[in-house]
């Protein structure tokens, strides 16, 4: 046997058993008493741009100092 028959035919058979019955697909004849849905509004993608600059880097001393617990009272 083929195993491209496998790789085609066995999904096929086994999506037909496990079909849906009809009431469940179609939908009921009152969808706007169903479903609420907000108004949707428009937001512009670059609304929260904010335009930042690059800056050389501080000395890695003092920024460890300022981060750093005083006295070693952290651990």
């Amino acid at each position: 046997m083929k195993p491209s028959i496998l790789v085609v035919g066995l999904p096929l058979i086994a999506g037909g058993c496990g079909s849906t019955f009809p009431p469940d697909v179609i939908a009921s004849s009152d969808v706007e008493q169903t479903y609420s849905v907000r108004p949707i509004q428009y937001r512009s993608p670059i609304s929260g741009f904010v335009a930042r600059q690059p800056v050389d880097p501080k000395p890695w001393r003092q920024q460890n100092e300022k981060l750093s617990p005083k006295n070693g009272d952290a651990s």
